[in-house]
């Protein structure tokens, strides 16, 4: 009987070690693979954590300098996360924050600089549209009008419409160009939630152009009766 058991062992132990000669080294490399890839994940999550924790703590340095009024510091802090963590949400928010900063204290090139930065770079579709908003009144008062429009044209956030109508309205009106303007007003006007108090600045517009929308007008003409 022990004899009967000693043969099945080796016939499994040579049956295995056929198996193995066979396919041993692509097991041995699948897994490799594997725990290769697990430690990259790993250590690309370590990365990102690490990362985020550092520009986090220049995000707020940056901060304190626009609070402070500081534009040299703002742009300088803004400057090195654009070098470091150019692939954070802290860069782009850092150069909206040094943007605001820079334009109060007249540096509007900088200004201007550190906007396009965000619009060419930023992670999400919103922010890249702020940033063109924001850039298209700065180009509109320099009277780069044709800069301008290019920039509300890239403009593409979801939800961003009415505030890209209503910008471009403005710029019209800034080249004299009053129907065109007020068609931005109406498409603006209509895009806007109705919830939105920005909406009564577009309603104002419109109005100042004699072209209320209907809902100011009809309430207009029931109080003259």
């Amino acid at each position: 009987m022990a004899t009967q058991l000693d043969l099945q062992e080796q016939e499994q132990l040579d049956a295995l070690k056929a198996f193995w000669k066979q396919h041993g080294n692509l097991i041995t490399w699948v897994l490799i693979a594997v725990l290769g890839a697990y430690a990259a994940w790993n250590g690309w999550n370590w990365w990102q954590r690490d990362q985020s924790l550092k520009a986090s703590a220049m995000y707020d340095e940056l901060e304190r300098a626009a609070e402070a009024g500081d534009a040299e510091r703002g742009g300088r802090v803004f400057a090195d996360l654009q070098q470091r963590y150019p692939r954070t949400a802290f860069a782009q928010q850092g150069g909206l924050a040094a943007a605001k900063v820079q334009f109060d204290k007249g540096q509007t090139d900088a200004a201007k600089a550190s906007l396009t930065w965000v619009a060419e770079n930023g992670l999400e579709d919103e922010v890249r549209a702020l940033a063109r908003l924001r850039l298209a009144a700065l180009l509109a008062d320099a009277k780069q009008y044709d800069e301008a429009h290019k920039q509300l044209d890239a403009a593409k956030g979801a939800g961003f419409e009415a505030l890209v109508a209503d910008r471009r309205g403005d710029l019209l009106m800034a080249q004299g160009k009053t129907d065109e303007a007020r068609s931005a007003y109406q498409a603006a006007w209509k895009a806007m939630d109705a919830k939105v108090d920005y909406r009564r600045l577009i309603d104002a517009k419109l109005t100042a152009l004699g072209a209320a929308p209907e809902p100011a007008a009809t309430a207009a003409s029931g109080a003259t009766r």
